[in-house]
């Protein structure tokens, strides 16, 4: 019952979302072409942007499906629903984008178009507002209220009551511990209904909508018993999976054909921000290597001139979870600088297993300046344009580098390498080894499409002042 009462509120959600989405439209309409329009050229009739919103409205349920919009209304908090609003929204917008770039589409009003979605995205956090206000006003009225026991009395189950009670506001009420067979260790603080093979008649005599199970030390066939007797009765069970303790990765559930999964990620999860940053480097790399094809022929040219070889450096690199791939530069060095790499590795001023060099006598005249800019690194948008590196990721490392990593610092080959990091725009060359796999396994932490963007224009200054290059 409650399983079908939450598909219902699902969907009641998605169809004011989707009516939202069209209201947003008339309303940008009237901003943009009745109290901008003394400044602005005029629009359009209004009917002839219906097919925006329409496509608006079919991203919109992608991207809330990969978003996880629509998911666990109850107990995430307002700034939880608002970011996953927000997540949604920037990814209509990229793949809106997108589409109108590779379909030509150039009379519709950039200005328009901004407007629509930012006055859909504001709708959206109101319909959000007023759906809570209007919750928490029916359970302070005793409607849409559940009741839950919590099987355990331990520190865990302690920790889900006490998580539930802080939130008065979810209109969930606490009915009573089930103790376990053997009984507690410790008095009980709230009232005992009984034991856990008594499941079954305690939840026909007690008003109970979920079950909470918080033993992580009782034998599986005993939690397994008790489920079935739940399921038989069509009451909601919900298994605190607290029982690892997992120190940076954060739990989830998964799907496999059906088979549920408990799964464990220290990388970033989230399927629709993931996606965003993919459309994110796909967009700019292609756009750079179409912008900079005029640069790319004047390098060229200017290594040809200055020393024999090929323009193009190709050099085997590590990538997402140890693949390889073929990393491309302009060749800034001499043609047989791997040959002379033993030579001078006593003169190493850097940390750890790589090799940095003041002055490094393998350096071209043309190296010595693309490198000061950073043009030797250009060609790198077709490895990300190809998938293996991205925009923003930790520096893809040499394999002779990663097999002198210890344990902890292989972590940071979980993400895709990019062509900017947080080490690019903090230093770059005058920052020790150590320093550098901290703050990448701290981007990778705390990493957010938000946190991209910002590495991304912080890189630009620092390329052009050229600080810390070598």
């Amino acid at each position: 019952m409650l399983r079908a009462q939450a598909r219902a509120v699902d969907a009641g959600l998605k169809v004011f979302d989707l009516a939202v989405l069209g209201l947003a439209l008339p309303a940008a309409y009237l901003v943009r072409d009745c109290i901008l329009t003394n400044a602005l050229p005029g629009l359009y009739p209004v009917e002839q942007y219906w097919a925006l919103a329409a496509l608006a409205m079919l991203l919109w349920l992608a991207a809330a499906t990969l978003g996880s919009v629509y998911q666990a209304y109850r107990t995430s908090s307002l700034w939880v629903e608002i970011g996953r609003l927000v997540r949604a929204m920037v990814f209509v917008v990229f793949a809106f984008s997108a589409i109108g770039y590779m379909a030509r589409e150039h009379a519709i009003s950039r200005l328009f178009v901004g407007l629509y979605f930012a006055t859909a995205l504001v709708f959206l956090v109101v319909n959000r507002l007023v759906v809570r206000l209007v919750a928490r006003a029916a359970r302070r009225r005793g409607y849409n209220v559940r009741r839950f026991v919590v099987v355990g009395t331990g520190p865990l189950a302690r920790e889900v009551v006490a998580s539930v009670e802080r939130h008065r506001e979810w209109g969930i009420h606490f009915a009573g511990h089930i103790v376990e067979e053997e009984g507690p260790d410790e008095a009980v603080r709230g009232p005992v209904l009984g034991r856990v093979g008594e499941l079954s008649r305690i939840l026909e005599r007690e008003v109970v909508d979920e079950v909470y199970f918080a033993i992580p030390g009782e034998p599986l066939e005993t939690i397994e018993k008790a489920v079935q007797s739940c399921e038989e009765l069509g009451v909601s069970v919900k298994v605190c999976m607290k029982f690892i303790d997992n120190r940076i990765a954060k739990a989830g559930i998964e799907d496999l054909d059906g088979l549920p999964l408990l799964a464990f990620s220290s990388t970033p999860s989230d399927a629709l921000a993931l996606a965003a940053k993919r459309a994110f480097d796909v967009v700019v790399s292609g756009l750079a290597l179409l912008a900079l094809a005029p640069l790319f022929a004047a390098v060229w040219a200017a290594i040809r001139l200055d020393s024999r070889g090929p323009v193009f450096f190709r050099q085997r690199r590590v990538g997402m979870n140890g693949r390889e791939f073929f990393l491309y530069k302009f060749r800034s060095m001499s043609i047989d600088a791997e040959q002379r790499l033993a030579a001078l590795r006593q003169k190493n001023e850097a940390s750890g297993p790589v090799f940095k060099m003041t002055n490094d006598p393998r350096i071209t005249r043309v190296g010595r300046l693309i490198r000061k800019a950073s043009i030797d690194e250009l060609p790198q948008f077709w490895n990300v344009l190809k998938g293996e590196m991205s925009i923003v990721g930790p520096r893809p490392p040499i394999p002779s580098e990663v097999r002198q990593y210890e344990r902890w610092q292989r972590r940071r080959l979980s993400m895709r390498p990019g062509i900017t990091c947080v080490w690019q725009i903090s230093g770059r060359s005058d920052i020790d080894f150590d320093q550098w796999m901290d703050l990448d396994l701290e981007y990778i932490d705390n990493w957010s499409l938000w946190a991209d963007l910002k590495i991304f224009f912080k890189t630009i200054p620092v390329v052009l002042i050229g600080r810390g290059a070598r």
